[in-house]
């Protein structure tokens, strides 16, 4: 029996693992063996050092293997050299000091300034409730960054429109206030007035159901999508798209990163951080455009 087949063994009787994660296994401890027989020269299994292991990464990333695939064939290898260390077949294990590529999160999607100000201030016609409702729904979204659950719990009490401000409720039940615009004002006010003479009162929260029920996130996850299903270039539409859009038109327009931060709601910087990529992006593409030399 190989090594590769009883660690295997030791997967399906000891570790009780499926037989999907044991066929996933098989492949990426065999594809490095292959590897090292083609590549390498006099070196098995059990000889390999970290180098040799180092190599391979590079030999896989220059074949255009995905850092994610890279990263689960290195826990193969984590996993099957902590075995064979275990059971004392090698002194040393070979992957202690291996790291992986890292992995590029995606930029996070966003409405540009001009789509939002299309979608925000076109004139449908329509003043009804619900439509008067769910565009005001997507001017609080756009104009405060605030979350679909943090939307959704927004209370009349939070709304205090002499004040120019909202309080939001957010993760750990963490406040924070929340400036809006006077523009912003007038569209909540529009919304309350309709909403106080045709709605029947049944809760405290601000945004409602026709029948006076509090929302729930799949209807407002639907108003968002069908306000945003126009756009071509979006991949994808949510209440998050927006979150990001207010972020990133927020810093492309000078903000300061602590400041967005503090209207978001994140904990620390390194979650706000990722929108400057975004910023930076679109400002290359804006050096990109207009340089006479770019």
């Amino acid at each position: 029996m190989t090594l590769i087949e009883k660690y295997i063994s030791y997967l399906r009787y000891e570790k009780n693992y499926s037989t999907h994660t044991e066929i996933s296994y098989f492949t990426d401890l065999t594809q490095f063996e292959t590897y090292i027989n083609n590549n390498i020269g006099d070196v098995s299994l059990k000889t390999v050092d970290g180098d040799i292991i180092r190599r391979w990464i590079v030999f896989l990333m220059d074949a255009g293997t995905s850092a994610r695939s890279v990263n689960r064939k290195l826990s193969s290898l984590k996993s099957f050299y902590r075995y064979l260390h275990k059971i004392g077949e090698i002194p040393v294990n070979p992957m202690r000091k291996i790291t992986g590529p890292k992995i590029k999160k995606p930029l996070p999607s966003f409405v540009n300034i001009a789509e939002m100000n299309q979608i925000l201030d076109e004139d449908t016609g329509e003043t009804d409730f619900e439509a008067i409702r769910n565009k005001t729904i997507m001017e609080l979204f756009y104009m405060t960054g605030m979350r679909r659950a943090e939307l959704i719990g927004l209370k009349d009490i939070d709304v205090d429109l002499s004040s120019d401000q909202i309080l939001v409720t957010g993760k750990r039940n963490k406040q924070r206030l929340i400036p809006i615009s006077p523009a912003t004002k007038s569209k909540l006010q529009e919304y309350l007035n309709i909403r106080n003479s045709e709605v029947p009162k049944q809760t405290d929260y601000f945004f409602v159901k026709k029948n006076g029920e509090q929302l729930y996130p799949m209807l407002v996850y639907r108003i968002v999508v069908s306000n945003l299903s126009w756009i071509p270039t979006l991949t994808k539409a949510s209440p998050h798209i927006l979150r990001h859009s207010f972020a990133t038109g927020m810093l492309n327009n000078g903000a300061e990163l602590n400041a967005v931060k503090e209207l978001l709601g994140h904990a620390s910087l390194a979650s706000t951080e990722v929108y400057t990529h975004t910023s930076f992006e679109e400002l290359k593409k804006i050096y990109n455009k207009a340089h006479p030399r770019a």
